[in-house]
């Protein structure tokens, strides 16, 4: 557990198609901590990359317009003296936030790709999750793609999907999705390669590129959660229905979000974010499938260098398992999927904090660096000759 003198602060929103939902993830957060007795600090990243400190007591509605009231503009600020500094003060340089560890609930986008994991390093800032290697291969569908073939583990075919491409050596229908996201944002279920080139120039999400696999509607999801600190630990395995599921398996009424696929309404639809989406848990499975399903998590967490929580999602039928993607930093941080063993909202969220302060994301390291090549260098207007 980490000291309680520890100043904590959560990282949420960001300028990203999963802005709303890290907001809620952020303030779920917040709240735990809050209710410990943690020293919290809200970091709010607005849609347009803007950093404000808010109220990490806010309620979601406060986030409607975007920036709330009262918040105070902050700048990231890297080097020696970095960290989170006030822009709005009148009493000369400003210092950085005293802040111990971040929790980052950014999801998507420049929050998950390793983009914001870069910035804190430079920052020097301890913060939970994937560093900035992890959380790049984890958005990177080709390249987990890539990692899971290496690795030898069951998988559909994944291709890169690029304007003018040929055949890409599987028949149709065919599923298309960005290359760089998540959460089903942008994905597209076609019948043919030719609708399926026609989507790149349609598709917002598919700009800065685009993936393809077979689609298969005799498979169904099933999700994961694996953590790293104090051990690599498993949790349950959850069924997530889509709309139709949830009517047939649960008696649910009508639901937003009824598709071909798991899509954006079924898991965020419903106030909580991941936490109040429909599922089976623990899942209606076999012994067997549930045994091949944590031996391939732990696979794929061992290859992805997995830091924090990750949920790691899979496609099945009745005898074969293929793993999907990972979510280096999931919906409401996969809290819900540890029910057996039980792991108290509260205690994920110290392991978090304590695996930050433990285990550095990036210590940079400049040995080396001595000053030997410059001295011979010379003149540059010589080399340039």
């Amino acid at each position: 557990m980490p000291p309680s003198n520890v100043t904590i602060a959560v990282a949420f929103g960001g300028p990203s198609p999963e802005h709303d939902v890290s907001v809620l993830t952020g303030l779920q957060a917040a709240r735990e901590l809050i209710s410990a007795g943690r020293s919290v600090i809200g970091l709010y990243w607005s849609k347009t990359a803007g950093w404000f400190r808010v109220d990490p007591a806010a309620e979601a509605a406060a986030f409607l317009d975007g920036v709330p009231r009262g918040a105070e503009p902050l700048r990231l600020q890297a080097g020696e003296d970095g960290g989170f500094v006030p822009t709005g003060s009148r009493l000369g340089r400003s210092r950085a936030l005293g802040i111990d560890v971040v929790v980052n609930c950014c999801h998507g986008g420049p929050g998950e790709d390793g983009s914001v994991q870069g910035m804190l390093d430079l920052a020097g800032l301890r913060y939970t999750g994937p560093t900035v290697a992890g959380a790049s291969i984890g958005m990177d569908k080709l390249a987990f793609a890539g990692m899971v073939a290496a690795a030898e583990l069951p998988a559909l075919p994944r291709k890169l999907l690029a304007p003018g491409g040929t055949d890409v050596g599987f028949g149709g229908p065919y599923i298309v999705k960005p290359r760089f996201g998540g959460s089903s944002i942008g994905v597209d279920v076609v019948a043919d390669l030719e609708t399926a080139h026609a989507r790149l120039g349609a598709n917002p999400h598919l700009r800065r590129g685009a993936v393809i696999e077979p689609y298969r509607p005799d498979l169904h999801d099933l999700n994961i959660a694996v953590r790293s600190w104090p051990e690599i630990a498993l949790s349950s395995i959850e069924r997530p229905l889509r709309a139709r599921d949830a009517t047939e398996l649960l008696g649910y009424g009508e639901l937003l979000g009824y598709g071909e696929i798991l899509g954006y309404g079924d898991k965020y639809v419903g106030g909580e974010g991941m936490a109040s989406a429909p599922r089976q848990l623990p899942a209606d499975i076999t012994a067997a499938m549930a045994d091949a399903v944590r031996s391939a998590a732990r696979r794929v967490a061992d290859q992805c260098a997995l830091r924090g929580v990750a949920r790691i999602d899979f496609l099945v039928d009745d005898t074969s398992i293929y793993v999907n993607e990972i979510n280096t930093i999931p919906g409401s941080l996969a809290r819900y999927l540890w029910v057996e063993p039980v792991v108290a909202f509260g205690r994920l969220l110290d392991d978090l904090v304590d695996e930050a302060l433990q285990q550095p994301a990036a210590r940079y390291e400049v040995t080396g660096a001595d000053g030997t090549v410059l001295r011979s260098a010379g003149s540059i207007a010589g080399k340039l000759a």
